[in-house]
């Protein structure tokens, strides 16, 4: 698949558009002097917007463009558009949380807005419940309901025993039992996205270097590499020791020799042992080896790289890199994704990728 392009046109615009309360809002698009929106694997996308605090009033005099509160204030719903004007798609939605005023001898006042996504409301709720024998699936749908959101759930229709929440906010104590089974979350529009992490796919990106690839640098590290992963518990039930092994599952993206591989020829078999974690059963204690196995596999190569603005790139885009030699050029997973835009640079995304292989000569 080569490379696409951003745009029909050889040159565009592509500032950023802000919709304030459902409405686009001239003062507020026009005044932005920079954007930098971060989305992760476990929730919970956060914005900051920087302001000129400084507009025309009517009578040809300057006054502060936002104090009278009528174009942005805390509790605004803000959603932001990002690529070409004329058909810019929407990376981020949710509410101002926090206004920032700098004052300096040097510039104009700036103001600067933070935002988050629906799982703020997650955030700031702390409570303590126990969910009897449920499925991670039962426990995500109940918790998106509970915030307004539409749960979307794909598989972890297994029940995990009994899970005590334990004076943990409702987004600390997902991400934990998500973590702990491989899976990652997304707010997306009005609905929360929980799956596997091998099922999720948001789209292919490919990127060449010095076309819209602008930077890379990328890391095969063998340190935490290993060719087994173990985990051992205790069933209170049977009254007897539970043990689970694996060697992964999920190879994810990307093709060439994995860590596992080349950890054998080099340095030699090694396994990790778990014995923190309280499993009650074989199924369950070999889930969580597979998961670890495949949490460290998934890791062997990793990527950060700057590309040209581009709102394809997500948290769960498969993005193909060519052009950084054999060895890695490859497919890799996105894990972290930053939006920006300044006046300076324009619109540009910075992403945080992962791969289970390394390519060969």
């Amino acid at each position: 698949m080569p490379e696409a392009a951003l745009s029909r046109l050889a040159l565009y615009t592509a500032r950023p558009t802000l919709r304030v309360n459902g409405d686009e809002n001239e003062r507020v698009s026009g005044l932005l002097l920079t954007l930098d929106m971060v989305e992760q694997d476990d929730g919970l996308s956060t914005l900051e917007l920087r302001f000129s605090n400084v507009a025309a009033d009517g009578v040809g005099e300057s006054d502060f463009a936002f104090e009278d509160e009528k174009s942005l204030r805390l509790g605004d719903r803000i959603e932001v558009y990002v690529g070409e004007e004329d058909g810019p798609t929407q990376i981020f939605s949710g509410l101002v949380t926090a206004l920032e005023a700098e004052f300096t001898e040097e510039g104009a006042p700036v103001l600067t807005a933070l935002a988050e996504d629906a799982l703020q409301q997650a955030r700031m709720k702390r409570r303590t419940r126990v969910y009897d024998d449920q499925s991670l699936a039962d426990i995500a749908q109940e918790i998106a309901q509970s915030l307004g959101l539409t749960p979307r759930v794909t598989g972890l229709s297994d029940p995990i025993g009994v899970q005590v929440q334990l004076n943990e906010s409702d987004l600390a104590f997902l991400r934990r039992l998500l973590a702990r089974h491989d899976a990652g979350m997304q707010v997306v529009g009005d609905q929360l996205q929980v799956a596997p992490r091998a099922e999720v796919q948001r789209g292919r990106v490919e990127l060449e270097l010095r076309s819209q690839l602008r930077r890379a640098c990328v890391l095969a590290d063998l340190a935490h590499q290993t060719s087994e992963v173990t985990v051992t518990g205790w069933d209170a039930a049977r009254g007897d020791r539970t043990k689970g092994r694996s060697s992964g599952s999920d190879r994810g993206p990307g093709q060439g020799r994995s860590g596992a591989e080349i950890l054998s020829e080099t340095i030699g078999r090694r396994s990790h042992q778990i014995g923190h974690l309280a499993v009650a059963t074989s199924e369950e204690a070999n889930a969580v080896a597979q998961a670890a196995f495949d949490e460290r596999r998934r890791r062997f190569v990793t990527v950060k790289g700057t590309a040209e603005g581009n709102s394809a790139i997500r948290v769960g885009t498969h993005v193909t890199l060519t052009g950084l030699g054999p060895r890695f050029s490859n497919t890799y997973y996105v894990v972290r994704c930053r939006h920006r835009f300044d006046l300076q640079r324009g619109f540009e995304t910075d992403f945080t990728g992962e791969c289970s292989f390394l390519g060969g000569p």
